[in-house]
């Protein structure tokens, strides 16, 4: 039997066990099945949570630390990573929604103008390849304070100066782009797996501000403020804002990043494993082991799994899916490649006693697993 290879691609189990964590408990396992396998780890995110870290070790880069304001306008500690040329920025680290209790969470109020901080600094840097994250806003500001933060004013309709706010938007007349820094040469690419418009049932707020807090009259006056805001750029630009696919995320920022900084919008999952090489570590691979907390049909709607079973489908490689529980149309992930399920939860459970014995559960699962594709290899 030649040595096999395996290459390790699992998302982390939210609450419970991280990337790093399930590759280092697979190589163990591997390693107990196996006494000659050549295993490949990498650390994927969807480009939501997780993404920053994801690359930044898988490229051996670097951590930035740099002092913005956090959605409310507060200092805070924040970071970005970065490698070669480029600069890897998280939406969660600067303007997201875990940053806020409970009781401060009100979309009129918060900003994205810390995001805006963190692309400064990195071009101010040097650095010429932006790659933007949009997963775990705070915000529905439409962009407005990441905009300002670059130089960008906008004025109201009492001609004073917007600060960056959700709640301004409905009262935006006119921009001034006079003392916008220059970003020509710089490319932004958004990882966003969003899908949503601007404005609309399917926008940016009517979907997606109830999750940050907003009541009721206050989508409707996020709406009208959206739609405001979309007027303007559009005559500000000669463009349909609203035709982005994607704008509507990150509240709006997803358009407005594409508008006036030229951003491309791509897949998450696809653009983190092509900066990681995952598609070129596949060639000869015996197996992909992959997985998330929970397996259902939505895995295979930009999600990790799809990202990693796709290339791999392609490739000829099968891939097995290690998983903490196992939801609704699960089975949809065998149309794209993934062989077989395998959840880590042995016996009926509450949730509390899994999450404290979830690593011993996986580590079962894995040996299992190796110990299967083994009894079939040659």
């Amino acid at each position: 039997m030649k040595n096999p290879k395996f290459i390790l691609a699992s998302d982390s189990f939210k609450g419970s066990l991280t990337g790093s964590q399930i590759n280092k408990i697979l190589t163990s396992a591997c390693s107990k099945v196996f006494d000659n396998a050549e295993i490949i780890p990498f650390l994927v995110a969807d480009g939501g949570e997780g993404t920053l870290d994801a690359i930044v070790t898988n490229k051996n880069g670097k951590i930035i630390e740099k002092s913005v304001l956090d959605p409310l306008f507060r200092e805070t500690k924040s970071r970005y990573g970065a490698f070669d040329d480029c600069a890897i920025i998280a939406m969660n680290e600067c303007s997201g929604l875990p940053m806020l209790t409970l009781s401060e969470r009100n979309p009129l109020k918060t900003t994205t103008f810390g995001l805006g901080e963190l692309i400064l600094d990195a071009v101010e840097k040097g650095y010429k390849n932006v790659f933007v994250t949009l997963g775990g806003s705070a915000t529905n500001d439409g962009g407005l304070g990441a905009l300002t933060a670059l130089g960008y004013k906008f004025i109201l309709k009492d001609g004073s100066i917007a600060k960056g706010v959700g709640e301004e938007l409905i009262n935006v007349v006119k921009i001034d782009g006079s003392f916008a820094i220059d970003l020509k040469d710089v490319n932004f690419t958004i990882l966003c797996d969003v899908t949503n418009p601007l404005i609309g049932e399917k926008g940016a707020t009517r979907v997606f501000s109830p999750q940050k807090g907003a009541d009721s009259d206050a989508v409707e006056l996020l709406e009208k403020g959206m739609q405001n805001w979309c007027a303007i750029i559009n005559d500000y630009f000669n463009a349909d804002a609203n035709a982005v696919v994607g704008g509507g995320a990150a509240g709006g920022l997803g358009a407005s990043l594409t508008l006036f900084l030229n951003a491309k919008i791509k897949s998450g999952i696809n653009t983190v494993l092509d900066i990681i090489g995952y598609k070129n570590a596949l060639q000869g691979a015996t197996a992909v082991i992959t997985g998330e907390g929970r397996i259902d049909s939505q895995s295979v709607d930009g999600k990790v799994i799809l990202g990693v079973a796709l290339p791999a489908q392609k490739a000829g490689v099968p891939v097995i899916a290690i998983v903490g529980s196992v939801g609704a149309g699960y089975e949809k992930c065998y149309d794209v490649g993934v062989k077989g399920v395998y959840s880590i939860i042995d016996k009926p459970a509450d949730l509390e006693e899994i999450l404290s014995i979830s690593p011993d559960l996986y580590f079962k699962t894995a040996i299992s697993v190796f110990s299967t594709i083994k009894a079939f290899l040659k």
